[in-house]
C-alpha cells in the first residue's frame, strides 16, 4: 500500500481527501451532498484553468508567474467589449486573442531571446497588470450582460456550460500530452534541452507553444471570472500565479521540468478548493483560511515526502540483501563443474 502512495501522487491526494471529508461529514453531515460537490467543481475552474496552463509551462523547465495578470487583462478587454455593445462570441474571441497574445509575447522572450522565464514573465506581471488598469482607468467593470452570466448558469446536475467547456479541455489537455508525440515533447524538452535539440525536437517551438497554450488557459479563465462573479476588480487574478505554483508542487509536477500529470493537478486543485469549502461550511472565520489552508498543504507534502523516504529505504535495504544473499553464497567447486561439463 505505501509503495502505491510513494509512486503515485494522485492517490496519496485522493486518500487524504477521503479522510477529510469523512471527517468533515461525521462534524457536519450536509456536507457530503451532490450541492457540495457541485459547489466545489464549480469553484475549482478558475485555479483549473491556471493550474493547467502553469503546468505545461513547468514541464518545459520553465516558470510563468505573470498568468494571473493575464487573466485580468483578457477578463477586462471581455468587459470593456461587452460594454461597448460587442456581441458576446467577438468578446470572448477578443478575449482569448488577448490571453493568446500575452502568452506569444512571453513565449518569444524565453525561447527566441534566451531571456530566463522567472525574469521576463516577472517583467510581464507588472506590464499586463498595469495595460489593464490603464485600460479601465483603474475602475471596476460592473453591468457586465446577462448573457454573459448565463454561461455560468447551472445546466443540470450542477453542471454549467463553462464547466463543460472546462472539463472537456483538461481531457484535450491529457489526450495531446499523452498520446500525441508533439505532446510527448514538452516532457522530453524539461527533462533534458540538449538531448531533446540532438533528437531533432524543435525545443523553442515547443517552449513557444507552452507559454501561448498558457496565456490561452489564462483567458479561459478570466472568462469564467467574468461569468461567475458578474463583475471584473481591477485586481481580479492578482496572487493566483503563486497558487497555482503550489497546486503543480501539491499535484507532483516537477519544478525542474519533465515530471507532471493532468491527473495530478486536477486532483490538487480538487483538493484545495475542497479545504476551501470545507471552512466555509464550518463557519471557521475567513482570516483563518488561509493559515488553515496553508497548514494543510504544508502537512500534506511532509507526509507524501516522508512516505517516499520510507519507501526509498526499504528498497535499497531490499536491494542490499539480495546482493548479500548472492555474495554470499558458496562458489561450486571447479571438480564439480568439470562433471556436469562432462556429462
Amino acid at each position: 500500500m505505501l509503495d502505491l502512495f510513494a509512486r503515485n501522487r494522485v492517490a496519496t491526494l485522493i486518500a487524504v481527501l477521503v479522510v477529510a471529508y469523512a471527517a468533515i461529514g461525521a462534524v457536519a453531515p450536509g456536507y457530503l451532498s451532490g450541492a457540495t460537490a457541485s459547489v466545489i467543481l464549480s469553484n475549482s475552474l478558475v485555479l483549473m484553468l491556471i493550474s493547467l496552463g502553469t503546468m505545461i509551462v513547468i514541464l518545459t523547465r520553465n516558470i510563468d508567474v505573470s498568468s494571473g495578470s493575464v487573466l485580468g487583462l483578457s477578463a477586462a478587454v471581455l468587459g470593456l467589449s461587452l460594454n461597448a455593445g460587442a456581441s458576446l462570441p467577438l468578446a470572448v474571441a477578443l478575449c482569448l486573442v488577448t490571453g493568446a497574445a500575452a502568452g506569444a509575447f512571453n513565449g518569444v522572450m524565453v525561447a527566441y531571446l534566451g531571456i530566463p522565464s522567472i525574469v521576463a514573465t516577472l517583467g510581464t506581471l507588472g506590464l499586463y497588470r498595469g495595460f489593464m488598469l490603464v485600460l479601465t482607468g483603474g475602475r471596476w467593470i460592473e453591468d457586465l450582460p446577462q448573457n454573459l452570466k448565463t454561461l455560468a448558469g447551472n445546466l443540470g446536475l450542477g453542471f454549467s456550460a463553462l464547466t463543460v467547456v472546462v472539463l472537456a479541455l483538461v481531457v484535450a489537455v491529457w489526450l495531446v500530452l499523452r498520446k500525441t508525440r508533439f505532446g510527448r515533447y514538452f516532457y522530453a524538452v524539461g527533462d533534458n534541452r540538449a538531448a531533446a535539440h540532438h533528437l531533432g525536437v524543435p525545443v523553442k517551438r515547443v517552449q513557444f507553444v507552452a507559454f501561448v497554450a498558457t496565456g490561452i488557459c489564462a483567458a479561459l479563465a478570466g472568462l469564467v471570472f467574468a461569468a461567475q462573479i458578474g463583475f471584473i476588480p481591477n485586481q481580479a487574478g492578482s496572487g493566483i500565479e503563486l497558487k497555482a505554483i503550489a497546486v503543480n508542487v501539491l499535484g507532483g509536477v516537477s519544478l525542474l521540468g519533465g515530471t507532471g500529470s493532468v491527473a495530478g493537478v486536477f486532483s490538487a486543485v480538487v483538493f484545495i478548493t475542497s479545504i476551501d469549502s470545507a471552512l466555509v461550511f464550518l463557519k471557521i472565520p475567513a482570516y483563518w483560511n488561509d493559515f488553515i489552508a496553508g497548514a494543510i498543504l504544508l502537512s500534506v507534502l511532509l507526509l507524501d515526502g516522508r512516505i517516499r523516504q520510507i519507501i526509498d529505504r526499504r528498497i535499497r535495504a531490499r536491494r542490499y540483501a539480495v546482493h548479500d544473499r548472492s555474495s554470499a553464497q558458496p562458489a561450486e567447486p571447479a571438480t564439480a563443474r568439470s562433471v556436469e561439463a562432462g556429462r
